[in-house]
Parts: structure tokens; C-alpha cells; sequence
């Protein structure tokens, strides 16, 4: 079996072949951290996870770095609003984004540069591309000079309008053309900013993932990721900066495959703040466990869009007790080992198919009630296995539904009462039956009858 992945820059989906078999090395753009992570940021963080996770059970050794981006124009707008110093801005918010991703069992990077520590080799690819003529200084502006790539459009394809048109750079007459971007601005007092040959100023955002890649994988690298939404311009300026300084300019002298996530709808409309419809994970967290919200962003694939509801999330929350459930009923099961079986394990490497996935799992859930003893040790095995790929069910089984977590009384209660019912179904009097369950889930009580009993959860 091979992991295939859809490469953007090819526009379709390859055979993942490492640039070094050694040592796979995949670098995703991070926050820009002066305020709370939404939905649509997550996405991207648990998808990067998720690539990560499969990466890691094809090669021994995996390096992800996703940097931290703590100066920029917002940051800066930010802390000027809130009358706030914006390094203490940023390490707040960096804190926080580190505590989100970490409630959807997302795991930190080996590496998490920040741009302010990496401003000399910001500087000194600066040097490099003027000094090859593919950026100029003007007015204590430094600007690379897109004609001067070859390729540029080779990652978006989008055409010469397309690429003004879409840029979102500020139009200045002392560009020598009109989609030239930043690289170097000035910083008048008392904005901050670093000596540099061309003044004191601040680097362009664009500048800042090209030179920590760079510093912390070397080129070429394996993987770039990041949101759709950074194909253009970002991510093709990106290309620009490192790839014009070889002779060919070839893009895959930076990265071989650029890995892309769909956006995150909420109710069928984009995300906006004069929509007010943005989601913020820190409010999540106070609705719904980590895994819950992780297994809905996972519930489309990572290249579509994603519409996120309640219903998803209930959805999700649902299946999630199923597997949870399945593995309660299994927990006397002894297993040899944890390895997933080869159909599933396809859909992962398939472009990280997780809705095929969760297909699976349910399929061989669904089995466990006429399941004989290998078969039990095969969904055990499959379920643990997937739900470290995917990042779930972790939890042990007994704490996740709630067993033994009421109080004493309460507790008697509800297996009396359930005892009454059990009891009432065996005397074929199922008018009382369901008028006792009816009881229970006025009291929050969800019950399940398997062939082992009844388990029954409060329902949080």
C-alpha cells in the first residue's frame, strides 16, 4: 500500500514519495495570534494532524514544523485597540491557540518558530533576492518584482488579471508593477520594527514563511500545508520568493507537494464577523468535548467544503458513543496488537479519506452484537487503531458514557428503575416499559440493551 496525496501544484492526486526516505518534512502556515482560533482555523490545525498521524505509521521519522506569525499589520491594529503591548498580546494568544488545538488532541509541532526570532534570515534573503534581480528598493520599501518569476501563477493558475486582481496589495506608485508585493516596510516610531539596510522597518508576511521553512526543514522539503484560502496570494508569493533564486525556476526546489484544506462554512454562509457568524473554539469548549468537535471537522473530507451545523456536531457526537459503546462491550477482549486492517487502512492512505473511514468503523460496529470471538478481537483492534489515526477515542469507555458517575442515590434509583423495566419486558408488559424509559430520559438517562445487559449513560 502507498499514501497518495492531492498536490495542488499538480492539480492532482500523487504518490507520496519523500524527498528523503529518512526523513519526511512538512511545514504548515500557523496563526497569526492576536485573537481566539475559530472553526475554520482548527480545521486546518486538526487536518495537519491528521496528515502527521498518517505519515508517521508509513515512516520512522516525520519533522512538522507550523510557525507562529506574532508581528503583522492586525497584530499590530490589535494591540494599538486593546492598549496592549504586543508582545504580551502575542504570547497570550500563542498560549491559548497552543490550549484549543490541544482540547481537539491536537498535537504541538516539533517545531513552532516565531517570525520575531527569525528576522535575520528574512533580512538576508532580502539581500539574496535583490542582489539576483528579483526585488528592488523604493522609498524604503523592498518589493519583489513578479515578472521577474517565470512561474508565477504555477501553484493558484491563475492568469496576469487574476493575479492583480486577487492580490489584496496595496496599489503605490512606486511599484514597477502592479502585482509586485512587499517584502520590507518601513516602521515610523513607535510601531515596531528591526534595522535593516533598507531603514527601520518590518518584514512582509509572505517573507516570513519562506525564510523559516527554510531555516528549520532546508529545501527542497516534503510537504506545505496550510488553508485553501492561502493558495493565493500566499502561498504563491511564497514559491516566487524561494524558487526564483534557481536558475529554473522550479517550484519544487522549495516543496514538492502543497496540501490544502476546504473552507468551513457555518449554516451554509462563509464565516464573517459582519455576518457574526464566526465560531470560536474557546466558546466550543464549553459546549462540546474535543473529540466531538474533532470527529465533525473530520467528517468531511479535508479538501471539501464543510458546512458547520449543530446537526454535524450531534451527528458526530452520536457516532462517537457507538464507538465508545462497541469498545464498553469489548473491554474484556484481550488483543495482541493494534494494527488496523488493510481496507481501512487504504482509506487512510487515500488522500486521507476519513468520511470512508468512519464508514468502516461504523460497518464493523454494527457487526459486534453477532460477532464471535476473533471477529471481537478484529473490531477492538480496528477501533483503537483508527481512533489514534483520527485522534479519538481516547477516553476509557466507562468515564466517556458516564458509568458509575452519579452520585450513590441517584445511582440506585436509575438501576432500579431500570431493573423495574427489564423486569416489566420480561413479563411482556411493554406499555409500562416504555412509560419507565420515558421516566428516564426525563431524568437525562440514555439506555441501550445489548446481549450483555443494559448499559445506560446520564446524558451530559
Amino acid at each position: 500500500m502507498v499514501l497518495k496525496i492531492h498536490n495542488t501544484l499538480s492539480g492532482t492526486k500523487e504518490t507520496f514519495k519523500p524527498v528523503d526516505e529518512k526523513h519526511v518534512r512538512v511545514y504548515a502556515c500557523g496563526p497569526t495570534v492576536y485573537n481566539f482560533a475559530h472553526i475554520g482555523n482548527a480545521r486546518m490545525a486538526v487536518a495537519n494532524d491528521l496528515l502527521i498521524n498518517v505519515l508517521r505509521t508509513q515512516y520512522n521519522k516525520v519533522t512538522y514544523v507550523s510557525n507562529i506569525t506574532d508581528i503583522d499589520d492586525k497584530i499590530i491594529d490589535a494591540a494599538h485597540e486593546l492598549n496592549e503591548p504586543i508582545k504580551n498580546l502575542t504570547i497570550k494568544y500563542t498560549k491559548i491557540y497552543n490550549e484549543d488545538m490541544a482540547y481537539l488532541n491536537v498535537k504541538l509541532p516539533d517545531v513552532q518558530p516565531r517570525a520575531t526570532d527569525h528576522i535575520n534570515e528574512m533580512i538576508d534573503l532580502i539581500k539574496k533576492l535583490i542582489e539576483n534581480n528579483n526585488a528592488y528598493e523604493k522609498e524604503g520599501h523592498v518589493l519583489f518584482h513578479v515578472p521577474s518569476f517565470s512561474k508565477y501563477g504555477v501553484l493558484s493558475k491563475r492568469n496576469r488579471d487574476e493575479q492583480i486582481a486577487g492580490s489584496r496589495v496595496e496599489v503605490v506608485p512606486f511599484k514597477k508593477d502592479p502585482a509586485d508585493f512587499i517584502l520590507w516596510k518601513p516602521s515610523p516610531d513607535p510601531l515596531p520594527g528591526w534595522e535593516s539596510p533598507w531603514g527601520f522597518g518590518r518584514p512582509g508576511w509572505h517573507l516570513e514563511c519562506s525564510a523559516m521553512s527554510e531555516k528549520t526543514l532546508g529545501l527542497p522539503f516534503d510537504i506545505h500545508s496550510g488553508g485553501m484560502d492561502l493558495v493565493f496570494p500566499h502561498h504563491e508569493n511564497e514559491i516566487a520568493q524561494t524558487c526564483s533564486l534557481n536558475k529554473k525556476h522550479e517550484p519544487k526546489s522549495f516543496a514538492h507537494f502543497w496540501f490544502h484544506n476546504g473552507f468551513v462554512n457555518v449554516e451554509g454562509e462563509k464565516m464573517s464577523k459582519s455576518i457574526g457568524n464566526i465560531r470560536l473554539v474557546h466558546d466550543l469548549k464549553d459546549q462540546y468535548s474535543g473529540e466531538v468537535l474533532r470527529l465533525a471537522l473530520l467528517s468531511a473530507h479535508y479538501r471539501q467544503p464543510l458546512n458547520w451545523t449543530k446537526e454535524i456536531i450531534d451527528q458526530n457526537s452520536k457516532m462517537l458513543d457507538r464507538f465508545y459503546r462497541s469498545l464498553k462491550e469489548l473491554q474484556d477482549i484481550e488483543i495482541t496488537s493494534e494494527n488496523l486492517s488493510d481496507e481501512i487502512m487504504q482509506s487512510f492512505l487515500d488522500d486521507l479519506n476519513t468520511p470512508k473511514v468512519l464508514a468502516q468503523l461504523n460497518t464493523l460496529s454494527n457487526k459486534l452484537s453477532g460477532a464471535n470471538k476473533d471477529e471481537k478481537i478484529n473490531i477492538k483492534n480496528n477501533l483503537i487503531a483508527a481512533g489514534k489515526i483520527l485522534g479519538v477515542m481516547g477516553e476509557d469507555s466507562d468515564v466517556w458514557l458516564g458509568y458509575n458517575q452519579s452520585s450513590n442515590p441517584e445511582k440506585e434509583e436509575i438501576e432500579g428503575l431500570i431493573n423495574q423495566r427489564n423486569e416489566a419486558r420480561r413479563d411482556k408488559d411493554f406499555k409500562l416499559a416504555d412509560k419507565i424509559r420515558d421516566k428516564l430520559k426525563i431524568k437525562g438517562i440514555e439506555i441501550e440493551d445489548t446481549k450483555n445487559g443494559t448499559i445506560w449513560r446520564k446524558d451530559s
